[in-house]
């Protein structure tokens, strides 16, 4: 299948970048190569930087979360290991209402200070009062019983909560007890216990993380630093990638092969490892006419996902399935089942039937009117930074014409794109899942009660407010047992209430973007060596950052 109009825009957007390269160089001065020892990441969403070190702020600067700052343990969604990092053990009480951590013996923060237990118990006592219970509703008190033992009791079992408690970032108690506002204080002399602490250099452009002197995996890091220019959109990454001014980048790059890889076979690759990740179109559950699921099935049945997949996406992936879920949870899947689930499959007709049945009336200029008589016409919001999600976008808004749906596309700043879905402010966005090691995540970020809010109150998943009671009732059935044969029995009709409920249209299973250079620098993952993904935002890039070294000259 071939789409002539939009692949020949695409083309000509690729011979513009090369066009202006000159210009963007010299707007852009910044994204040249790093020092030698200083590996470059490129990383798109940022023309100007403002010096933000706090890992709880949603305006803290890349790398505070992974370079900086470390968690008790990292989920490693590419074998879907376990892997001990602040913490060397942990263990179920019997009645599995309390996990019990064995931290690292022999860390220090990037000040010379001890990291012990009572950073963990600490930090999870100041989650609480910044956020209040929402991030962890099932959590009771947190207790250091010793330097290297920290205790959790829940006030239910909860099964997921190794995954959830273990990956949240550790911050020392003596700095951050003294801080008077600390979900507003930007931290700018940052002290962490992770590989790069130190804040080297700083401009509105450009800034490097160094070593930290006191790094408690002994020899590592093996390179010196790392730099991060500031790049407004994937276009101008993907510049700085072709003339080898990055070494790493996780962006989505269009014809890689021709675009970045043939330029320089010996050094320029890439790896898109398979994730728990879907992408989706999500609607406002609490905004008419997104409140009936009618009308959501009809979305998703009118977009051309083949077309998504071929074009925006660049064929680097496959359209998902009825379940929502990822290809990578194929065996929490009935094949029987998915097979008969048509409403992610385009057929306009049928959705136009769905939507006349159900009352939905065009009006003379041939647009759909609401139940209250208002047309049908709405904005998706998306990041503009994200060259392939603006163009999935334009295809769905396309796509939504055939069933009388008058749809724009709204590309805005991303961090304006997650505050306004936090608060429920907006009709439709081009969004992600929640995922994690099983299908629990994306069902709870998609349809659980307990994790909506009011319009104008935040929540941090479940932007669309998808709230279906007996989806609630299961999932937390889920989280009640370890029993892997009782998991995968709610997970089935979990699949069944996503069906019939619709609360948002999903896309596709979203790849892991990673591009990487090895002039300077090498031991990246990649096909061959799959230790784990080039994703630099993700809690696993410390792996990444731990293994890299600079190449022999």
């Amino acid at each position: 299948m071939s789409y002539p109009t939009l692949s020949r825009s695409r083309l000509l957007s690729l011979l513009l970048i090369a066009a202006l390269a000159l210009v963007l160089v010299a707007a852009y001065p910044a994204t040249a190569q790093g020092p030698e020892g200083i590996l470059t990441i490129g990383r798109e969403g940022n023309t100007t930087y403002t010096r933000n070190f706090n890992p709880f702020s949603p305006n803290a600067l890349n790398g505070a979360g992974q370079a900086i700052y470390e968690r008790m343990i990292i989920w490693n969604p590419v074998n879907g290991d376990i892997v001990p990092w602040l913490a060397t053990g942990y263990e179920w009480s019997e009645d599995g209402k309390q996990l019990t951590f064995t931290t690292r013996e022999n860390v220090k923060w990037s000040d010379g200070e001890a990291f012990t237990a009572n950073d963990v118990a600490y930090t999870f006592e100041l989650v609480k009062k910044m956020f209040g219970d929402g991030p962890f509703p099932y959590l009771g008190a947190v207790e250091a019983t010793g330097d290297t033992t920290v205790v959790f009791n829940f006030t239910s079992v909860f099964s997921p909560a190794l995954y959830e408690v273990g990956q949240q970032i550790i911050v020392p108690k003596h700095i951050w007890e003294t801080v008077e506002d600390p979900a507003n204080w930007t931290n700018p002399e940052p002290v962490g216990t992770g590989p790069f602490t130190e804040v080297a250099v700083f401009q509105d452009q450009v800034y490097e993380l160094h070593r930290n002197p006191n790094y408690w995996q002994e020899g590592k890091p093996y390179i010196q630093g790392l730099r991060w220019p500031a790049f407004p959109g994937n276009d101008q990454v993907q510049l700085a990638m072709i003339n080898g001014e990055t070494d790493w980048a996780d962006i989505f790059v269009p014809q890689i092969q021709t675009t970045y890889i043939d330029r320089d076979p010996e050094h320029f690759h890439y790896w898109f490892a398979r994730t728990t990740f879907t992408a989706q179109l999500l609607m406002n559950n609490t905004v008419a006419p997104f409140d009936d699921p009618v009308v959501r099935k009809a979305v998703s049945m009118a977009i051309d996902r083949d077309q998504v997949v071929a074009v925006a996406m660049q064929g680097y992936t496959a359209p998902i399935d009825g379940t929502g879920l990822s290809d990578a949870f194929s065996n929490w899947k009935d094949p029987a089942f998915v097979e008969g689930l048509t409403w992610t499959q385009r057929d306009v007709d049928a959705a136009n039937k769905l939507l006349d049945d159900a009352g939905y009336a065009r009006g003379d200029d041939g647009i759909r009117r609401t139940k209250d008589g208002a047309p049908m016409s709405f904005d998706i919001i998306v990041g503009s930074a994200s060259t392939d999600w603006v163009s999935s976008s334009q295809i769905i808004a396309q796509n939504l014409k055939d069933i009388g749906m008058d749809v724009r596309v709204n590309g805005q700043d991303w961090g304006l794109v997650i505050e306004r879905k936090q608060r429920g402010d907006f009709q439709m966005a081009h969004s992600w899942s929640g995922f994690g090691p099983t299908p629990y995540n994306y069902y709870r970020s998609v349809m659980d009660c307990e994790y909506t809010a009011a319009i104008g109150e935040v929540t941090n998943e479940n932007y669309h407010r998808g709230c279906n009671e007996r989806a609630t009732e299961l999932l937390t059935q889920f989280t009640q047992t370890f029993d892997a044969d009782a998991q995968k029995a709610i997970m089935q009709e979990l699949q069944q209430i996503y069906a019939d409920f619709t609360p948002t249209a999903p896309l596709f299973s979203s790849p892991e973007w990673g591009e990487y250079n090895t002039q300077r620098f090498t031991g990246f993952p990649n096909a061959d060596d799959p230790y784990t993904t080039l994703a630099s935002r993700a809690n696993t890039a410390v792996i990444v950052m731990t293994t890299v070294r600079p190449v022999e000259q």
